[in-house]
């Protein structure tokens, strides 16, 4: 025989009900049941409890012993679970301290300007801020998410792409109306470079010539630990750098930069990613709502890959 499925909880608040209203029909009236179903589903506790709660032979509704006793231990049961509701529901709301780690120029230019707009929408979710180019572990800097550059390592965070940004060779007007502007990569060996100096930093720079890949040294007369320092630099026309769209396009629209070598332009790109712990269960409403916040405002404003 299948067993019958027990709805303990639905039972409580019936029986409850019944307390409260003083009766069968008043509970049946205000649960929007029959009175004869309030009867039977008390009935079938009390069976099932193999105890008398009601006292049936009186006009006015009486529990029993086991009935007061159930009655009291039944609404702290309905109350926890009232509780654990509202607990739940309030997760459900962004709320709390979010924690985000991101590179140094994506955190200026992008990350820091998008906060205020955050916090307007979602004003119980304080935003705690952290800029670096080195890549942090979020468990130990016990960050929620961080935004990413670049290939990905294995890792188990969970990533989701924001957009691909493409690489641009710039330098500034003041610099190339000194230097002027080199016409092939052969050139850039009698140039001034502003290149990286740390150790994910690749020595070579990409080129496309007659259909065909190719690269060339560089070699750098200013060497920078972060993207935001290489504009910077740039921009006061110390020399040639490659960086970003992403960082550099509203410069490029302004006419602060120039971008150099475009004809042998590979169209390389980097991925821009957000990542975050992944958890058993679902996100922080948080974590969430500035994920989707973060995706809607690069479908919409960043200028990653569009050519300058």
């Amino acid at each position: 025989m299948p067993r019958q499925e027990i709805n303990r909880s639905g039972e409580m608040e019936v029986f409850a009900r019944v307390v409260e209203e003083g009766g069968f029909s008043a509970a049946a009236r205000s649960l929007s049941m029959t009175p004869s179903a309030v009867s039977k589903l008390v009935a079938r506790l009390e069976a099932r409890l193999g105890a008398r709660l009601v006292a049936r032979s009186t006009r006015k509704l009486q529990l029993t012993a086991e009935g007061l006793t159930f009655h009291e231990r039944a609404l702290r049961v309905l109350a926890d679970l009232d509780e654990a509701e509202r607990s739940v529901a309030a997760c459900a709301v962004p709320r709390g301290r979010l924690r985000i780690n991101s590179n140094v120029p994506f955190g200026l230019h992008h990350l820091l300007p998008l906060v205020p707009r955050f916090r307007a929408a979602h004003p119980e979710v304080q935003v705690d801020v952290t800029l670096t180019d080195e890549v942090v572990d979020l468990l130990e800097e016990r960050a929620e998410l961080a935004i990413r550059v670049g290939p990905l390592r294995p890792s188990q965070l969970v990533a989701r792409k924001l957009g691909d940004s493409r690489m641009v060779l710039v330098a500034s007007p003041d610099y190339l109306a000194r230097r002027g502007a080199p016409a092939h990569p052969d050139a850039l060996a009698s140039h001034e470079l502003v290149v990286f100096n740390f150790a994910r930093h690749c020595d070579q720079w990409p080129f496309l010539e007659a259909g065909r890949r190719t690269s060339r040294p560089v070699h750098g007369t200013a060497m920078v630990g972060d993207g935001e320092s290489a504009r910077r630099l740039a921009l006061a026309g110390m020399g040639i750098t490659r960086l970003s769209m992403f960082h550099i396009a509203p410069d490029i629209a302004a006419g602060r930069l120039v971008p150099v070598l475009e004809a042998f332009n590979p169209g390389d790109v980097e991925a821009l990613s957000v990542v975050y712990v992944g958890h058993a269960g679902p996100l922080p409403a948080r974590v969430r709502a500035f994920i989707d916040f973060l995706a809607a405002e690069a479908d919409v404003n960043w200028p990653m890959g569009r050519q300058p």
